[in-house]
């Protein structure tokens, strides 16, 4: 079991905001943070808006694709934040839950997806601050 804390981020189609949660999370926390995302009903690809707003950054998402919300995904996360999936992700007991309200990057081209994935960003330092502080070792 490991001692690092881990988040899972959901979506409807775990197509743009919570594959670049994850990317955001990946990219800033490093190895201090487990990181997973999926959606209650996948797309087939990511959304080629959020992957281009995101090599803006620097952050690659090209190869990622959309993974089904399982059970064990949610069981293995210690937050789960969802981001407009409503009622579609399993509730366990001890588990921290987040809803974070974003706008849907859904058909958008990527100068709707960059404030998304700032706002994005700010929401991860944030969390990494509280839940992965840099140590001071």
């Amino acid at each position: 079991m490991s001692d690092k804390p881990s988040v899972l981020f959901v979506c409807v189609h775990n197509a743009g905001r919570s594959q670049m949660a994850a990317a955001w999370l990946t990219h800033l926390a490093g190895d201090r943070v487990e990181v997973r995302s999926a959606g209650s009903d996948p797309a087939d690809t990511v959304n080629p808006a959020a992957v281009e707003a995101m090599k803006e950054v620097g952050i690659d998402m090209s190869a990622e694709t959309p993974k089904v919300l399982t059970v064990e995904a949610v069981q293995a996360s210690d937050v789960c934040i969802t981001m407009g999936c409503g009622d579609t992700c399993p509730v366990f007991p001890g588990k921290r839950y987040l809803d974070w309200t974003l706008d849907d990057p859904a058909g958008q081209g990527v100068e709707a997806v960059r404030p998304i994935r700032d706002e994005i960003k700010a929401r991860i330092e944030a969390l990494i601050a509280e839940i992965a502080p840099a140590s001071a070792s």
